[in-house]
């Protein structure tokens, strides 16, 4: 059942994707460091990285964006695209992975989340799919001195979930385990779990310092303050949560007794509502 909820989730997201309207979406970026920058557009945020040779993009957003994104990439650095790392499988960061790749680049992500896209079928065409995919980490060297760090983290926002660390830039991307100032997308059906995305956020915590910049998937370029922040408030609706469910409260019960109330009109009124994170939290947490 799970698995039919899923390619059902990922047809409609095609078909409204498909008949989206991106031409009056702007793609614009912030720099981070003398080689990395955020770009920002409609989909999950951007990272870039201005190797000795290359460019190399961390996720890619819609298709429809492509042109665009290349377009803005060629205003920062004259160095071809040649690498695309996903950070987990959805469409508003994978969308331009055909796109790309017809036109030279090599996509990356975690052994799971080609197993995904295959599986899906008709959500993502095959020249979308990853044609280089690892099972717990990886580097690429960049150059000058320069390395890109690729991590698989615990099953959180899914099962294939990869942080992207440049520790001589003090950059990290965190793909959707950080929604900055928001409550996070758990995806169920793609093996998400509450647990997983504390543990994970409590990882980069261990990584960043203060002067780190990290890039969410969603939400402004962030420091270790906002994420500490972000984990706080995890923490804390969790443990509401759970033990709620442990009083023997149903979901509905539990949804109506305001645990996120402190939150609500900062970190709900995006794709995430109260209720929502609250099933998200009494459906995953052990």
């Amino acid at each position: 059942m799970r698995k039919i909820s899923f390619l059902f989730c990922l047809v409609c997201m095609t078909a409204l994707n498909a008949q989206r309207d991106f031409s009056k979406t702007k793609i614009t970026s912030e720099k981070l460091s003398d080689n990395i920058y955020a770009l920002f557009g409609e989909g999950g945020n951007i990272g870039l990285a201005i190797g000795e040779d290359a460019a190399y993009l961390i996720d890619a957003q819609f298709g429809p964006l492509t042109e665009k994104i290349v377009a803005h990439v060629k205003t920062l650095s004259d160095k071809p695209i040649n690498f695309v790392l996903n950070t987990h499988l959805h469409g508003d960061h994978t969308g331009g992975n055909q796109n790309l790749a017809k036109a030279g680049a090599i996509i990356i992500a975690h052994d799971n989340v080609r197993k995904r896209m295959v599986t899906a079928d008709e959500s993502q065409p095959e020249g979308a799919f990853p044609v280089v995919t690892f099972n717990d980490k990886m580097t690429l060297y960049l150059g000058n001195g320069k390395s890109l760090h690729a991590m698989h983290v615990n099953p959180a926002h899914t099962d294939g979930d990869t942080y992207y660390y440049f520790p001589e830039e003090n950059v990290i991307h965190m793909g959707d385990n950080f929604f900055s100032g928001r409550y996070p997308y758990i995806d169920l059906n793609s093996g998400g779990d509450i647990d997983g995305l504390i543990s994970n956020i409590s990882m980069a915590l261990a990584i960043v310092d203060d002067g780190t910049k990290i890039i969410p998937g969603h939400g402004a370029v962030s420091s270790k303050a906002d994420l500490e922040s972000y984990k706080s408030v995890l923490v804390t609706l969790r443990a509401r949560v759970k033990k709620a469910r442990d009083e023997g409260k149903s979901l509905e019960e539990t949804q109506k007794l305001g645990l996120s109330k402190e939150w609500d009109a900062t970190h709900g009124q995006g794709f995430i509502n109260a209720d929502r994170i609250i099933e998200f939290i009494y459906k995953s947490a052990d």
